[in-house]
């Protein structure tokens, strides 16, 4: 099972997983509308660009944008949410080891009392997320119950991986659950809501061109939208 987990399996989750996101992509950029999009943002590209970064950077800095300031709370919970949902997996030792055996290369790597930290807070940051949903009508009332199912599919594989680290009961059977549900998450990306791992820097581009360009930086200069 561990062979098959880490040999097909694991080729088939990263192919549907980087392909799909590729996908994505390709059909954000190409459903961009002619009239409205994409000849403004050719015409005046520098502004655009401009634009573009300003909006992502804001958005990647806590409390760099007013939604961040209002709800404080919410902010820091999605900040160290996301910190360890990419931290752990990226920098881990072990995965990198595994990095340097199949593919002759590392990245920097964290301690494991750092990944222990970070995999902690992911789980306890996740569940209050989920808590938030349940209580806050006004949050309830737009969930669905895939984003349930997606935020526990977010939560399992560091739950698992952690269990596994730490040798509780059955190493074997906690390192084959993680694995598995790792990849049934890298394939669930760019079919669902996750996909905004890439979908969050596009729609944010967009928006910070449409306001550089036309409703800020052509202002007053002609600009007929």
């Amino acid at each position: 099972m561990y062979e098959l987990v880490t040999g097909p399996m694991a080729w088939l989750a990263f192919s549907v997983f980087f392909i799909g996101l590729i996908v994505r992509t390709v059909m954000y950029i190409r459903g961009l509308d002619w009239k409205l999009d994409r000849v403004a943002y050719s015409e005046d590209l520098a502004l655009g660009i401009r634009g573009a970064i300003r909006s992502i950077g804001f958005w990647l800095l806590p409390f760099g944008t007013r939604g961040w300031r209002f709800y404080k709370g919410l902010t820091l919970l999605v900040f160290i949410f996301h910190i360890g949902l990419l931290g752990v997996p990226i920098f881990l030792k072990a995965h990198n080891i595994i990095l340097q055996e199949r593919w002759g290369f590392s990245l920097w790597t964290i301690s494991e009392t750092a990944a222990d930290v970070l995999t902690i807070a992911v789980v306890v940051s996740g569940l209050f997320l989920l808590l938030r949903r349940i209580a806050l009508p006004e949050v309830r009332i737009m969930t669905s119950a895939a984003d349930y199912l997606l935020l526990g599919m977010v939560i399992i594989p560091f739950i698992t991986g952690f269990l596994a680290h730490h040798q509780v009961t059955d190493y074997q059977f906690w390192l084959i659950v993680h694995i598995l549900s790792s990849e049934i998450l890298l394939i669930l990306i760019p079919f669902t809501k996750l996909s905004h791992v890439v979908l969050f820097f596009l729609a944010r581009a967009q928006l910070g061109m449409d306001f550089g360009i036309k409703r800020g930086g052509m202002k007053n200069k002609g600009f007929a939208w």
